[in-house]
């Protein structure tokens, strides 16, 4: 794994970046949470964009599950106003805490204001001093960019599937006065349901949650169509020497551009010099022209849609035998595709931003084993 971060005195943006090696089936039952890229999906719990890149040859032997109505790339997330201790009403505790799965975040800028998480039945409380202090709940300091030896922002958390988290008990008595005399203003929260078959009962408004008149929204794919962008080839082989921070840095920033639409990354763009430098990166095998496909989602994504979303596309991306706009004949070679050259050169890219725009990531899944993951922090 690589760090590569500026050495001035201004805020850091720190990139990491690694390459692991996937096995070539992977059970999405039964997916390791320590292994990249997965692990990186989970480091990330709230997500508010997601962008999946792919030359279109690929997206035509996937394109039919991203549209598929009952399909991974399909789901629904609600915003509601409530407040704190309403998460702690019995009805709500037991359905979708203690029995059910769900994830919620409350509004509030990161490190600045009182900003409350649910995630996997753990509730993390972000909370500046003078709330802390009046709450009397037992907290952990965190650094928030000022005084050093001052802290001002207290991290508080339960665990609410705990057995001790219930009614009548101290620990759970106490968090339910600090949300009645301290933390009691109504907040919005965004509010997602890992169970499938909620999405139909909450329409129909017979969910716990409904008494609260959620506003509904659909995740839904929204594709960009980009042709003759200037793409640099890159097979399996060549990875090694993307080991070389600026090589590295390069490619990642022309994702970046593919997913921004630059016209700096057309075929025919004629910038003036002076106004952009920019050039496509030459990795060692030259750039060719190819048209990309750009497939985004906006909302509340968790972990679980990022993951079944990358093991469908490496799955259903990676099989049988296509023509790659008429300029390539491609062919399965075990779980390996191979250009006519006889290099694998075939790849998708996903990159996610999450809330508060402090933290980033980039995937680059190519069609046999090889993984490259970027991961941002601001």
């Amino acid at each position: 794994m690589l760090e590569i971060h500026r050495t001035d005195s201004a805020p850091d943006t720190r990139i990491y970046f690694s390459h692991s090696v996937l096995p070539s089936h992977i059970d999405p039952k039964h997916v390791s949470t320590k292994k990249k890229p997965f692990s990186t999906f989970n480091q990330h719990k709230f997500s508010y964009s997601l962008d999946l890149i792919l030359p279109e040859e690929i997206y035509e032997l996937v394109k039919n599950e991203l549209w598929r109505v009952d399909g991974p790339a399909r789901a629904q997330y609600a915003r509601v106003h409530m407040k704190l201790g309403e998460l702690l009403e019995s009805e709500f505790l037991e359905s979708y805490i203690k029995q059910g799965n769900i994830m919620m975040l409350s509004e509030g800028r990161l490190l600045v204001d009182d900003r409350f998480e649910l995630y996997e039945g753990v509730l993390r409380m972000e909370l500046t001093r003078p709330t802390y202090e009046r709450c009397g709940l037992q907290g952990k300091p965190i650094e928030d960019g000022g005084k050093k030896h001052k802290k001002q922002r207290w991290i508080v958390e339960y665990d609410l599937r705990s057995p001790s988290m219930k009614h009548g008990k101290s620990g759970f008595s106490r968090l339910e006065w600090a949300c009645k005399n301290v933390l009691n203003q109504s907040l919005t929260w965004l509010f997602y349901n890992f169970n499938p078959s909620s999405a139909e009962s909450l329409a129909e408004g017979k969910e716990p949650i409904s008494k609260h008149a959620p506003w509904l929204h659909k995740m839904v794919p929204n594709a960009m169509r980009m042709g003759h962008i200037m793409v640099p080839k890159l097979s399996v082989s060549d990875l090694a020497g993307l080991y070389a921070g600026e090589d590295t840095l390069s490619l990642l920033e022309w994702l970046h551009m593919l997913s921004l639409e630059s016209p700096r990354i057309g075929e025919g763009d004629r910038i003036d010099p002076h106004l952009s430098r920019y050039e496509v990166p030459n990795l060692g095998n030259g750039v060719i022209s190819k048209t990309m496909v750009c497939v985004r989602w906006k909302g509340f994504i968790p972990p679980a849609f990022v993951r079944d979303l990358f093991i469908m596309v490496r799955g259903q991306g990676i099989k049988g035998k296509s023509r790659d706009n008429g300029m390539h004949d491609v062919e399965m070679e075990g779980n390996t595709i191979l250009e006519a050259d006889g290099k694998e050169e075939r790849w998708f890219a996903m990159s996610a931003q999450a809330f508060g725009g402090k933290n980033a990531w980039t995937v680059m899944q190519f069609a046999g084993q090889e993984t490259l993951v970027w991961e941002i922090e601001n």
